[in-house]
C-alpha cells in the first residue's frame, strides 16, 4: 500500500511540476457560456478516504467521464454535463470492497483556474456489510477542481459514501 501511495504522490507532483504556464491574471467565466476547456473525456485516478470504515485505510480509485452537453442546462452561465462512471477499491489494504459509482456530472466554471460540480447517482457495492452481498446504493457528491492547465486540474471529492482527492486529465 505504501509503495502504491507513493507511486501517486510522485506522479502527482511531476505532474504539477511539468504542468507550467505564463502567469495570468485570475477573471470570472461563470457568465460566459461555453467558455471552459474543451473535451470529450476526462480521467481521474484518485486516493479515496471512506467515512464510515475511516480506521482502515485509504483507498484508491479512477472516473472516467464523458463530456455530454458542453453548455449545460441553464443558458445564460458556463455550465457543462458528463455521465461518470468509476472503480474505486476501499481500502488498499484488504481490497475487500468494490465500488462501481455511475454519476451524472454537472459542472459550473467559475473562473480560469477553479470548477465545481455536483455529482448525484449510484454505485454497485460489492463486499460491503457482513454478508458481502452485491447491493446497489445511492451516491452524492460536491467537487471542486484547481486547474493548473486547461488539461490538468487537482480534484477534491466530498460526499455520500466517500471522499477523494485526485488529479483530473481532461482530453
Amino acid at each position: 500500500m505504501r509503495k502504491l501511495l507513493l507511486a501517486f504522490g510522485l506522479c502527482l507532483s511531476v505532474a504539477v511540476l511539468l504542468s507550467t504556464r505564463a502567469a495570468r491574471a485570475e477573471h470570472s467565466i461563470i457568465k460566459h457560456p461555453g467558455d471552459h476547456p474543451h473535451y470529450i473525456l476526462e480521467l481521474e485516478p484518485h486516493v479515496l478516504f471512506g467515512w464510515r470504515e475511516f480506521r482502515d485505510g485509504p483507498g484508491v480509485g479512477v472516473r472516467a467521464t464523458i463530456s455530454l452537453i458542453r453548455n449545460g442546462f441553464v443558458s445564460s452561465i458556463n455550465n457543462s454535463v458528463g455521465l461518470g462512471f468509476g472503480f474505486d477499491v476501499d481500502p488498499i489494504r484488504t481490497a475487500d470492497r468494490f465500488a462501481i459509482p455511475i454519476v451524472m456530472q454537472w459542472n459550473f466554471w467559475l473562473s480560469t483556474h477553479f470548477s465545481v460540480f455536483g455529482e448525484p447517482g449510484g454505485a454497485i457495492l460489492f463486499g460491503e456489510g457482513r454478508d458481502s452481498r452485491t447491493k446497489v446504493g445511492p451516491v452524492i457528491y460536491a467537487g471542486g477542481r484547481f486547474h493548473i492547465t486547461e488539461a490538468l486540474a487537482l480534484t477534491l471529492r466530498v460526499g455520500y459514501p466517500d471522499a477523494s482527492f485526485g488529479v483530473s486529465f481532461l482530453l
